[in-house]
Parts: C-alpha cells; sequence; structure tokens
C-alpha cells in the first residue's frame, strides 16, 4: 500500500495542496524552522500574520539570536504556548554560538535544539532540503489512524510507536518536500477532526475506518481528566499619569518571561491586598476596585483571574519580599513588551478609559 499511498497524495496535492503559504517562499531551515513552531498547536490561518511580522523583523538567525526575549515575546503576544517563543530563541542563540549561524543538518544534531522534536525537525530537513525523514504531527496522525484504522490514543508510547512506523513506511524517496507539505495538508483540509471530506480524498477507497464508516472514531481522543481550577487576584496598580505597574515573570511557569500584573494571590487564598501589596511592591493602594472574574484555559487547569484595580498611594521604603523586575507601563510609548493574552485584554480595557486607546 505504501507506494499506492505516497503517489496518490502527491498526485492530490499536484492539484489541491497549499503551495503559497509564507514560508514555501525561499524554504531555507531557519524559515521552515520559524513556521514549524508556530504551527505547532496552532492552525496555518492564525499562523500566518504572525510569521509574516515575525520574519519582516528576524528575517535571518543572526537577527534573531541577537534580539532581546522581550521583543521576541512581543511579537508572540497572543499566539500563546509561549514556551515555543522562549525555546526559538534559545535556539537561535545555539545555531548562532555552537552552529557557525548555520542550522545543522544532521537530524541527531538538530533534535538536540531546544523545542525540536523528532517530527519537527523531519518537517525542517524534508520541507528545507528534501532529506527523507518522516514526519508525525497532529494532521498527520490523523490520517495515518483512520487509514489503517489504528485503535487507542496516538499520545500513549505504543500507538505512537506504530504510527511512526507507518509514517516512516508511506514516506518516499523522491519529492519528500512535497509529499511532507501534501500529507499536512490533507490532513488539515480534508481529513479534518470532525466533518472529513472522505469524497474527496485521494485514500478513500484505502481506508479503512471510511469502510467501516467510522472515520471520526479515530484517532481515539486523549482520555479525560477534569481539570483544576486554580484562582488568581491580578493588582492592577495605576500612578497618577496613568501608568500600570507590571513585572516580569519567572521564566519558568506559566507566561514565563512575560510582563504581568502583580499577581497576589494562591489559589484559593486571598490575602488583604492593602497590606500585601506594602510588603511585595512597597506602595499603599487607594480606591480598590474589583473587576469581573476573567476565565482563561491552559492545557492542564483552568485559571480564573480577579483584576483589581487601584490607585498607587504612599510610597513604602522597604518591601520584606524578594521583588521581580517591574516597569511603568505607558500606553502613549511604543513599549514593546511580551504580554500574556488575558493581560493585554486588561490592559485594552483600561486605557479605554483613558486617552490612548488600544495597545499594540
Amino acid at each position: 500500500m505504501s507506494n499506492s499511498v505516497s503517489r496518490r497524495v502527491l498526485d492530490w496535492f499536484a492539484s489541491h495542496g497549499r503551495k503559497d503559504l509564507p514560508w514555501q517562499v525561499d524554504p531555507s531551515p531557519y524559515r521552515v524552522c520559524v513556521s514549524e513552531i508556530m504551527l505547532q498547536q496552532t492552525q496555518v490561518a492564525t499562523v500566518i500574520p504572525y510569521y509574516q511580522r515575525f520574519m519582516q523583523r528576524f528575517a535571518d538567525v543572526q537577527s534573531l539570536a541577537a534580539a532581546q526575549l522581550d521583543e521576541v515575546l512581543h511579537l508572540w503576544t497572543g499566539l500563546g504556548y509561549y514556551a515555543r517563543a522562549r525555546n526559538l530563541h534559545r535556539a537561535a542563540l545555539l545555531v548562532r554560538d555552537h552552529h557557525h549561524g548555520q542550522f545543522p543538518l544532521d537530524i541527531e544534531v538538530l533534535k538536540q535544539l531546544p523545542g525540536i522534536g523528532r517530527s519537527t525537525a523531519g518537517a525542517i530537513l524534508a520541507l528545507a532540503t528534501g532529506q527523507r525523514h518522516a514526519i508525525l504531527d497532529g494532521n498527520v496522525k490523523r490520517v495515518l489512524a483512520r487509514l489503517h484504522a489504528i485503535d487507542g490514543w496516538p499520545g500513549s508510547a505504543e500507538v505512537q510507536a506504530k504510527l511512526w512506523a507507518l509514517a516512516e513506511a508511506h514516506t518516499p524517496i523522491v519529492h519528500v518536500d512535497r509529499y511532507t507539505q501534501a500529507i499536512m495538508d490533507l490532513g488539515a483540509t480534508v481529513c479534518t477532526r470532525t466533518r472529513p471530506a472522505c469524497p474527496r480524498c485521494p485514500l478513500a477507497d484505502l481506508c479503512a475506518a471510511h469502510a467501516q464508516g467510522r472515520e471520526t472514531d479515530y484517532p481515539a481522543t486523549r482520555p479525560r481528566a477534569s481539570k483544576p481550577l486554580r484562582n488568581a487576584l491580578l493588582l492592577m496598580l495605576q500612578n497618577s499619569k496613568g501608568e500600570v505597574l507590571l513585572e516580569q515573570r519567572p521564566p519558568a511557569g506559566i507566561w514565563g518571561g512575560l510582563w504581568s500584573f502583580p499577581e497576589c494571590t494562591a489559589d484559593d487564598i486571598a490575602p488583604d491586598v492593602g497590606q500585601w501589596c506594602v510588603s511585595y511592591l512597597g506602595y499603599s493602594i487607594e480606591a480598590l476596585e474589583y473587576w469581573p472574574v476573567l476565565r482563561h484555559s491552559f492545557s492542564h487547569f483552568d485559571l480564573a483571574i480577579t483584576p483589581a484595580l487601584a490607585r498607587v498611594g504612599k510610597r513604602h521604603p522597604a518591601r520584606i519580599m524578594e521583588a521581580r523586575p517591574t516597569v511603568w507601563y505607558n500606553n502613549a510609548i511604543n513599549d514593546e513588551r511580551g504580554l500574556a493574552a488575558p493581560v493585554k485584554r486588561l490592559l485594552n480595557t483600561l486605557f479605554e478609559r483613558t486617552p490612548g486607546g488600544e495597545i499594540t
């Protein structure tokens, strides 16, 4: 079946595949790497404008390596999964400092860069250089699981091993770059998660799931586990100039390295906000106003954010806790900082009350 699958997929791609994506223009390892990391868990339509802005600023790996992480995170703001941006920046530094500014073309070496696993490395080398490497992103997993009626959740080691073996078997010797793009396109545009367009699929008469009329039963979904709910109170502290205090979060953890409002709660325990602000930030506060709770979902938990707006009061000289880097954020200045999506949303709402408009 393997030769038949690849031949059909390539024939379909010639007529129906996507050939005008921005990263398909001059597909160097760097350009493809940026696109593949952005496309991890994110759809093409969402990625395109972010990719275009990113490449306008960081046209090559040297410019990315020379940038401050804040600027990288700023251009990533709204795309989510910010560890991808931090990993991409670290990878650029390693390429510059240890690989003479050239992406390694050996897959085992490439996989050692942060954020680049087996499938991403295979896609980079296949799309940019034509090397024969299989890939197994979410779209390809779905195509193969349906084509061969593979039972089980693809995230399990046993099922993943089966899918990798099939991916290797179906990857052709020649035209690997086109096949790699084609099999991803097939999953993204035809063999979709819901309502697959089987009449338009070049593999329909070979597909075991289609023969059974059970297309949407494959691949199996991840075993459900209830996500815990965490609570956070974000203090929006505003001075007489209308500036808002932001602090940089630690490199690890949620919103790592991004700028956010000071967080002054731990799960369900709410402190005395006024006393906490004096102790942690060195300011007393005035006119505390609680805003409606804002929900934000992460992969492993949900976060209930209580925004609290306050005016800054008296300055206190001492803090009893070690502070993080802080800045008074001025909306009127083009201050390019990485902001978590809920923080950006709250800033937009806050600045709508004052001249200056929406942040960009």
